[in-house]
């Protein structure tokens, strides 16, 4: 299983050989440094916890520092394995564990929107736009029925406004494109959840 921790750049597009253009993504890879290894006869599953970044030691609490050895990151997160790895507890990951067309997920907390209508939030087309009508073309319709649904009451996961995005959001299915060990960048086809400069989790 191959596995890292980058941050989203920007999209932009690649041609290849045959001229044609693919949109791809961006990834930024920074340091990526093996804390902690887990397995079956200890912690009852195979693991491996990567810490990802440089941070301020101002910024870590001293659970962090101490559990860590003094280690700073940006973020601490575990991946499970199917089977146990050949890793060191110390050993650096770079953007060279990944190969041109090879088949990945992306896992990345999406963009977030605040508080916002049914229109916007799950693609309602809102009401009619026929005479009479003044205000109504974005109004989300009847949400609690008569005696014949759901006895006159709101129904427990109606789809009504609020709080959007900010979710974290997994695409499977997505290919490296192209990897620059130089500059330490991934390239990924298609779209990846989030802004610039949202931590993305990778696997294979």
């Amino acid at each position: 299983m191959k596995f890292i921790i980058g941050q989203k750049l920007n999209m932009t597009q690649i041609f290849d050989e045959k001229g044609f253009v693919t949109p791809v993504t961006a990834i930024s890879i920074d340091s990526n440094i093996v804390t902690k290894i887990k397995n079956v006869e200890s912690d009852g599953y195979n693991a491996v916890q990567i810490a990802y970044g440089k941070q301020k030691e101002s910024r870590m609490n001293k659970a962090q520092l101490g559990a860590n050895k003094g280690l700073t990151f940006k973020l601490l997160k575990e991946f499970r394995l199917k089977e146990s790895e050949n890793l060191e507890i110390g050993q650096e990951i770079n953007s060279n564990i990944f190969n041109q067309g090879d088949s990945i997920t992306v896992s990345a907390i999406s963009k977030s929107k605040g508080f916002q209508g049914v229109v916007k939030r799950y693609n309602f087309k809102g009401g009619p736009r026929s005479h009479g009508q003044k205000h109504s073309e974005r109004e989300p319709g009847s949400i609690g029925g008569g005696p014949g649904r759901a006895g006159g009451r709101v129904v427990k996961g109606m789809r009504m406004a609020g709080r959007t995005g900010g979710d974290t959001v997994t695409v499977k299915g997505l290919r490296v494109v192209s990897v620059d060990e130089n500059a330490n960048i991934i390239y990924i086809s298609g779209a990846v959840p989030g802004r610039r400069g949202t931590l993305v989790s990778i696997t294979s």
